[in-house]
């Protein structure tokens, strides 16, 4: 299954699909308009947002940054009826292969506390959890 997925950077063209995709994973939140985090990401390093597709059809993403002191990804999501299939691995190790290709010497990502079956796919993946305690400040409503 994974010979056939293929990943590319996001078009505008692929905003509808990829905020339905969001969606359906459970990563849309009210206070974040998944809209207006997408218009953000493509004035910042629009080619670490990705997506993956199957016949031409988008079943999974991954919005990469990197500031120059670390790497962060950001809704890395797919299908629920493709999840386990590969497709969110091969999608991280893509964001990763040009997070290192940029000089970038860690990546950092946040996942909802109770989100235990992705914290245990990062644990596969070699992530682990940091001893930080995550803060955040709205400086913009959306």
């Amino acid at each position: 299954m994974i010979d056939e997925f293929a990943i590319r950077p996001f078009t505008s063209a692929d905003t509808d699909v990829v905020v339905t995709l969001w969606t359906a994973c459970g990563l849309v939140r009210p206070w974040n308009n998944p809209y207006r985090d997408i218009e953000r990401k493509l004035t910042t390093g629009p080619e670490l947002f990705l997506v993956g597709e199957v016949g031409g059809r988008v079943v999974g993403s991954a919005m990469g940054g990197y500031d120059g002191h670390r790497g962060w990804v950001n809704y890395l999501a797919v299908e629920p009826e493709s999840q386990g299939s590969g497709y969110a691995r091969a999608l991280m190790a893509e964001v990763e292969r040009m997070l290192t290709e940029r000089g970038c010497p860690k990546i950092s990502l946040q996942i909802r506390d109770t989100n235990a079956r992705v914290v245990a796919f990062y644990e596969r993946l070699g992530y682990a959890v940091d001893p930080v305690v995550s803060m955040g400040k709205r400086l913009i409503p959306d």
